[in-house]
């Protein structure tokens, strides 16, 4: 068992560079989607019969489709080296079972996504894909939360006094705006993991109609002029870059289905949900807190930081998908997430000091709970959306 130790700035640096490094990651698998070359290196573990490590530059640098795949799975194994060293760090600095517990949480995750993006590409199974994007999310979390458990903040505050009982009652308003966030980037990368392109591209409408028909003489008729759209585009030199590689990803080869229309519709649905929650969630807490309150301040900011995620995401419809906007799309989506999973936690930390403080008990809050919790209930839901689109693809072929 450790000693108890004072709170260490060295690990809570540690653990912040560890979660910038896991949203680099997050964002070069973006790229990677977006670019549709997750198969540019079709071997794994090995890169094209090399060791992974030991590839000559030559063979992937400047490579359109390997660099991103390539560059991707070092990242990612730079990201497992940094959570194994996190987790040793922990388990022998921290006197806090529950934050090793934590630790070990994250080194279980990141031994899980090595695998899930490995049989990605030995399966060629979307499905594999998406699971393995939407727990990256969940990776990002966990880590974020062992950076916050580490800070001399988690350590040092004493809120009973300064916050009052109302902080207690914004929990219900969080876990909504966690939910419809997280629903958003499932959403986000369904579409993004069927490699379909975009299945509608203006805005504020859809297709010219407030809400596009789905019949089949209407699909067909998006089709044909998504079509003509790519043919104008690459006859104004708009589609590849100065060395001819694409840049925009209106169509991907596969046309556009019923469903996918759908997809994107709901994802705009739950766009505006997600913005008036995050509303709702800023005006409580100013009501609650006060105007110059820090929590207030942090919803202003998680507030400016889900509009501007909403429009990079009519950014990526207007620029026919184009490979940056939407990957930054994808990176703001996560930051979005975690933010608001840490303003979750920094209030059960303060409810449960607010307990502690009135009882005399020496509670001490239990945010692993939660964290333990997320991986098998967002593993059941990525499962049952698998089966889900699985079943309304067939339906719709």
């Amino acid at each position: 068992m450790p000693a108890k130790s004072q709170q260490n700035p060295w690990l809570h640096r540690f653990a912040l560079f560890t979660a910038l490094a896991t949203l680099f990651l997050i964002g070069m698998g973006g790229l990677v989607t977006s670019k549709g070359v997750g198969m540019a290196v079709p071997d794994w573990p090995n890169t094209f019969g090399y060791n992974m490590f030991l590839v000559p530059f030559d063979h992937w640098i400047g490579q359109y489709g390997i660099f991103e795949e390539h560059a991707h799975r070092l990242i990612a194994s730079f990201v497992g080296l940094l959570t194994s060293i996190l987790l040793i760090w922990l388990l022998t600095k921290e006197s806090r079972a529950w934050v090793r517990r934590s630790g070990i949480g994250a080194f279980i995750l990141v031994l899980f996504q090595g695998l899930l993006g490995g049989l990605r590409v030995t399966e060629i199974n979307p499905n594999l894909g998406l699971i393995h994007g939407a727990m990256a999310q969940v990776f990002f979390i966990v880590v974020c939360g062992i950076a916050l458990f580490t800070s001399s903040w988690w350590k040092q505050v004493s809120l009973a006094r300064e916050l009052g009982a109302g902080f207690a009652k914004l929990q219900g308003s969080l876990f909504i705006l966690i939910f419809l966030i997280f629903a958003q980037l499932l959403l986000g990368a369904t579409m993004r993991h069927q490699h379909a392109g975009l299945a509608i591209w203006d805005f504020p409408l859809a297709h010219g109609q407030v809400w596009p028909a789905t019949d089949e003489t209407s699909v067909s008729i998006y089709n044909e002029n998504r079509y003509e759209l790519q043919k104008s585009l690459h006859a104004a030199n708009q589609l590849l870059d100065a060395r001819g590689n694409p840049k925009k990803f209106l169509a991907s080869g596969h046309e556009i289905l019923s469903w996918h229309v759908w997809l994107q519709m709901l994802h705009r649905l739950g766009a505006v949900a997600t913005l008036a929650s995050v509303v709702a969630f800023t005006v409580k807490t100013r009501r609650r807190l006060g105007h110059a309150h820090g929590f207030t301040k942090a919803g202003y900011v998680l507030l400016a930081m889900i509009i501007a995620q909403a429009g990079m995401g009519i950014w990526t419809i207007l620029s026919n998908k184009a490979a940056d906007v939407a990957t930054g799309h994808v990176v703001l989506g996560a930051a979005c997430l975690a933010l608001s999973s840490l303003l979750l936690l920094a209030v059960k930390r303060s409810s449960s000091t607010r307990g502690a403080s009135g009882s005399g008990s020496g509670a001490r809050p239990r945010p692993s709970a939660l964290l333990g919790a997320l991986p098998s209930l967002l593993t059941s839901w990525c499962s049952s959306w698998c089966s889900s689109c699985c079943r309304w693809r067939t339906l719709s072929s």
